[in-house]
């Protein structure tokens, strides 16, 4: 027993174990027998040792490296050394784990400004033990094998829990976070957050604020312990907004409409009062009544100005072209050092193929799209955002690449040109620079996903494959080519792997065909993924 209860001594009084006292302890690892396992002695001694928030990782690794942690609990011990064959894993199954609660002790402690955030949502909860516990375990299924650890890791869990006398309510929270641990990250990947469809889906899936918190720091400390380089600000700013917006939803209906509402007000009257230069209130007036109420619930006052400005630019444009055709669109690009990216809006009027058109361009100006959104005006002018990086990330330093953009963009609309044949010259030329690849090929299979989310009411389009010049242009070019509009895309790509997401829509999606023609589009986005 008191080679469980050393460990927590040792915790208490933050004191040194003696070599002498090392020693005897990794030749005395046998005495660690089912008796010890199953007993609440032990149990209540270690579970003290996750009950000490902030100085839990050093005492779990000496356990570890000593051979106590397995020994003590088995099924954590099947974990040791294990080689994760997974696109984002650095670590062993083992060090990963331990890792990630090394993160979630510089939350406790609040080791820095970021970690600081997610404290502050923990002081909700009483016990530090119950998340301590869920990340020791949210792996604890890959004994079994990758696939399905999830599933497989609630059925290892249970036994576990109950062998260290955690109540039924306690374990019904634990088990929910650890089946369902990837999905946080999975929605906010996925799924378009400016859309309020997103977070009252995630609020029914996460069912109470309390699994809603456990499952935002531990998808946090997650991510932050499965690759050095993994997490970003960008990613935290999804990961953040997913929250905030899912948290809300269990406000009661009414308060949140009328939140909104005197938002929405509030911001109206803001820019009215601001007396933008040039733009009349019957300008600022018109952009409220013929934009939806997400867009000004979801964007930030200097961008809502900033487009209010392209508006007005696009509008004066109008009068002078001669015909709608000819009608330049107006583009602002600015590095947002914050996020570390380079932004681009465009406002010109909406017209078939644009999404494509606009990625052909910024592909051949030699940046990488990292997300976009659109929103279209009821006059049909509409607004879009890339968020684009470096080819090695960051800001986009190349000087030319937006007088590169600005002129295939006029290529592409004005004189309807065809970027194809010069996105594939680009690819050929840097393939033919790259004499050696500089990593190995992600274990991931190209695949393409068409299907329904009816709690988002979407028809989505999910793409994984590798990498390449002019792949999003051929995808979205082929959605458009078919039919199809494309409303959200969120576009992602690491370690040589584009993992894109497509919400589309069309004028038959009441027909009796509309099924047999999402068939086709896959079939062919097939083809393309697996060239």
């Amino acid at each position: 027993m008191r080679l469980i209860r050393i460990f927590r001594l040792s915790q208490q009084f933050g004191a040194r174990l003696d070599p002498d006292l090392r020693f005897l302890i990794t030749r005395s690892i046998p005495l660690i027998d089912h008796n010890i396992i199953n007993s609440p002695s032990a149990a209540k001694s270690f579970c003290a040792i996750l009950r000490s928030p902030g100085e839990v990782y050093p005492i779990l690794m000496q356990m570890h490296e000593m051979g106590v942690l397995g020994r003590y609990l088995p099924e954590f011990g099947e974990l040791t050394c294990m080689v994760q064959h997974e696109y984002y894993h650095r670590y062993t199954a083992d060090a990963h784990v331990l890792r990630t609660i090394r993160h979630l002790d510089r939350v406790f402690s609040k080791h820095d400004q970021e970690y600081a955030r997610y404290e502050k949502e923990l002081r909700k909860n009483d016990d530090p033990l119950l998340l301590y516990l869920i990340l020791l375990l949210h792996d604890i299924g890959k004994a079994e094998g990758v696939k399905n650890h999830d599933v497989n890791g609630v059925r290892i869990a249970q036994p576990i829990l109950t062998r260290f006398g955690i109540g039924h309510e306690q374990q019904e929270q634990i088990l929910f976070i650890i089946r369902n641990h990837l999905e946080m990250a999975r929605f906010w990947q996925r799924f378009d957050l400016d859309d309020p469809k997103t977070a009252a889906s995630f609020a029914e899936f996460n069912e109470d604020p309390q699994k809603l918190r456990f499952l935002y720091v531990h998808t946090y400390c997650d991510a932050r312990g499965t690759a050095p380089t993994l997490w970003n600000s960008y990613k935290d700013a999804m990961h953040r907004t997913l929250y905030v917006r899912t948290l809300e939803q269990f406000e009661d209906d009414a308060i949140i409409e009328q939140k909104r509402k005197d938002q929405i007000n509030m911001l109206h009257q803001q820019l009215l009062q601001k007396k933008l230069e040039g733009i009349s209130e019957e300008e600022i007036e018109a952009h409220f009544n013929l934009l939806p109420e997400r867009y000004f619930i979801n964007t930030h006052q200097d961008d809502i100005e900033l487009h209010l400005r392209m508006v007005h630019r696009l509008l004066a444009q109008i009068q002078l072209a001669e015909s709608m055709a000819t009608l330049a669109p107006i583009i602002d690009w600015h590095d947002d050092i914050d996020l570390s990216m380079s932004v681009i809006d465009v406002v010109t009027w909406d017209r078939a193929g644009l999404f494509y058109k606009l990625a052909g361009a910024l592909t051949l100006a030699g940046v990488n799209i990292v997300s976009t959104k659109a929103i279209t005006r009821k006059d049909h002018i509409t607004i879009d955002t890339f968020y684009v990086m470096d080819p090695d990330g960051g800001v986009v330093s190349n000087k030319k690449a937006r007088e590169i953009f600005e002129k295939r963009l006029h290529e592409a609309l004005i004189e309807e040109k065809e970027l194809m044949p010069e996105i594939n010259e680009l690819e050929s030329k840097i393939m033919a620079k790259t004499k050696t690849k500089d990593m190995l090929p992600a274990p991931f299979p190209p695949s393409v996903d068409v299907y329904h989310e009816l709690s988002l009411k979407q028809t989505i389009i999910e793409v994984q494959a590798s990498d390449r010049i002019g792949l999003l242009y051929q995808l979205s070019r082929l959605i458009t080519k078919k039919g199809f509009d494309i409303g959200f895309a969120r576009i992602a790509t690491e370690r040589g792997v584009a993992m894109d997401t497509f919400y589309i829509k069309n004028d038959k999606s009441e027909q009796d065909n509309y099924t047999t023609s999402l068939l086709e589009l896959r079939e062919e986005l097939d083809k393309i993924v697996k060239e």
